[in-house]
């Protein structure tokens, strides 16, 4: 049983496939918005990794060409410096750093590529009201009233897990009081296909660069800040983006959006229990600075359903405790490391402290001066 039907889920059901499993997926939204999901405004960074990923599953041939932007170079900005630091593709052998892709599509397709799967039940338009697990297995009770016992059962059902909290793991919760802001904005100047992560003073403000000479702008400041620009009226919002940006593609209009998401990080004590299994943002809620919770999200559904799979072929327990420990110790050394220098990282640059500011610029010309750090930092963007 799977509980959530987000792409952390979606992709773990298609991985599955072919294991000879009866799966059930559960989610409580309809049917119909699963299978098209409204534009939330978010723009997936994916890796080459990530892109293979879901090649395999099938769901990469159902994007449209249009909905694919490259990602050849990403720089970050400080303060009122001119200065970057950059990350290219050089010496990689690659044109790109990756792709980006909007969220509800990369949803739309991982949908469409579980579409008549074998074995797939798909549960829809009902919550979780229960869950619980022994060495026998796992039960879950509807909202509707219905009960399903399997012998697994994996939580994907969002960074604030319900189902995790019930199973009793217990997660790091970082609430950070600061609210992101995203909007698509076509602009007057040629982006290059390069993305910007400014973390200028007193605000965070992100360019993802998209086809057409268009871009999705980021903005991070406290939640308060962002709900006073969220009322405003698109062309307020536009000339308040092109003023925050400094104007550095020129005049900016939004034409869709604003969407606004309260940020918060979690990172869950364990990522398994007895027969059961956290993978996606119940597992780890990542800071979207770094755009590495979707990539990550996706190689944990990958790597436990592979264990799985390879359990069934074998005949063995496919919830065994050695199993489950073995994903556990993978996704760990996978999204410790990323996860906790995120926080450094941003903890860093929204510090407006001197001592911090100072910091902030003698940490960025040192790794602009380190050839290897900038080769190392890209390929993990690509590859992670």
């Amino acid at each position: 049983m799977i509980v959530g039907g987000g792409p952390a889920g979606l992709a773990f059901a298609r991985a599955l496939d072919g294991a000879g499993l009866r799966i059930a997926l559960i989610e409580r939204q309809p049917a119909d918005l699963l299978a098209a999901p409204p534009v939330d405004g978010r723009e997936i960074a994916l890796t080459h990794r990530s892109v293979a990923t879901l090649t395999r599953l099938g769901a990469w041939a159902q994007l449209r060409p249009e909905d694919v932007s490259p990602l050849r170079k990403a720089q970050v900005l400080n303060g009122a410096s001119r200065f970057s630091f950059a990350f290219d593709t050089a010496g990689t052998g690659e044109d790109r750093l990756g792709q980006l892709v909007p969220n509800h599509r990369i949803r739309q397709a991982l949908f469409r590529a579980i579409d008549g799967q074998p074995g797939l039940d798909l549960i829809t338009g009902t919550g979780v009201a229960y869950v619980g697990t022994d060495r026998a297995g796992s039960r879950v009770t509807l909202a509707d009233g219905r009960v399903l016992d399997a012998r697994l059962l994996v939580a994907a059902d969002s960074r604030f897990s319900a189902v995790r909290e019930q199973l009793g793991i217990a997660a790091e919760v970082n609430r950070l009081g600061r609210s992101m802001m995203v909007c698509r904005v076509p602009h007057e100047g040629d982006h290059q296909g390069i993305a910007t992560e400014w973390f200028d003073h007193g605000q965070t403000i992100a360019m993802l660069p998209l086809a057409h000479r268009q871009s999705s702008a980021v903005l991070t400041l406290a939640s308060g800040q962002i709900e006073r620009l969220a009322s405003l009226d698109s062309g307020a919002l536009g000339a308040e983006i092109t003023r925050r940006y400094d104007a550095r593609l020129g005049r900016m209009w939004v034409v869709e959006g604003p969407h606004v998401y309260p940020l918060a990080t979690t990172y869950a004590r364990h990522f398994a229990a007895t027969r059961a299994a956290l993978i996606g943002d119940a597992a780890v809620g990542m800071h979207p600075v770094t755009a590495h919770g979707f990539n990550l999200g996706l190689q944990g559904a990958a790597t436990l359903a592979e264990l799985i799979k390879d359990a069934a072929v074998r005949g063995d327990d496919i919830a065994s405790s050695l199993l489950l420990r073995r994903f556990e110790a993978v996704h760990r050394l996978a999204s410790r490391p990323i996860y906790a220098g995120t926080h450094l990282l941003v903890g860093l640059y929204t510090d407006e402290r001197p001592a911090a500011r100072i910091a902030r610029r003698a940490t960025l010309r040192a790794g602009a001066r380190l050839p290897m750090v900038r080769q190392t930092i890209s390929r993990l963007l690509m590859q992670h």
